[in-house]
């Protein structure tokens, strides 16, 4: 069975970034993107609700060839799922047993897991939360956790190749380096090493793609997507 259409809910710099890269890697430009504005309150829509229930990019929409529809909300279970679909581009070892699968397995799930929820604690309570829900102590905590807990662990990985998984680039790289690049936008991740592999990753075209519009991103929401109450980024 083969997927004949690609359509990606997306908001520039955000997760679905993640998703984008892995896109343009596996089939270049051969997919639709649809734009989500966050900050207008798009995600809370009844026709996005039944997307995605969690109000949230990115959402994948895949068309399969014997007419089956199917949606992903998970950018990390995005860019396994897709590194897997197209194997001839060879971006994830064999699904099958094996240590080199184990560790890129385990480094793209850390990154989309561990890594990113320490990241969106930062984001919500120093950007996104309204005023009077910030709480500084969050931030503290967990700007120390990743500083003390996270860096060290990505560090060792690129001291001992230029990439997640070592030599060659994997789907890995399109989770671990989309949250470097959050980091180091927040003042993390400041050591060369890490601008080095942002660096190396810029290089790919996919990753240019993926990223050509991160300057819309604004960090701060708009003061009327603050007032709504149910606005969580």
């Amino acid at each position: 069975m083969k997927i004949e259409r690609l359509r990606l809910h997306h908001y520039p710099a955000t997760r679905s970034a993640r998703a984008k890269w892995i896109l343009h890697e596996v089939v270049g430009d051969a997919f639709e993107v649809v734009r989500v504005d966050l900050y207008r309150g798009a995600q809370y829509g009844a026709d996005f609700l039944r997307l995605n229930p969690n109000h949230g990019v990115p959402v994948l929409e895949i068309g399969w060839s014997d007419g089956r529809e199917q949606v992903m909300i998970e950018s990390a279970a995005m860019v396994a799922f897709l590194a897997d679909a197209y194997p001839a581009k060879g971006l994830a070892p064999a699904a099958d047993a094996s240590p080199e699968r184990d560790d890129y397995l385990q480094v793209l799930h850390f990154a989309g897991s561990w890594v990113d929820m320490m990241l969106w604690q930062v984001r919500i309570h120093e950007h996104v939360l309204p005023p009077a829900e910030r709480d500084p102590r969050t931030v503290q905590r967990y700007r120390q956790k990743f500083t003390t807990e996270v860096e060290p662990q990505l560090a060792a990985r690129l001291e001992r190749g230029p990439f997640a998984c070592g030599d060659a680039f994997t789907a890995a790289d399109c989770v671990v380096g989309h949250c470097v690049t959050w980091a180091r936008g927040y003042g993390l991740c400041r050591d060369g090493l890490f601008r080095d592999y942002v660096s190396r990753l810029s290089k790919r075209p996919a990753f240019a793609s993926a990223f050509a519009d991160a300057r819309e991103f604004r960090p701060e929401p708009p003061q009327e997507a603050l007032e709504r109450s149910r606005f969580t980024g």
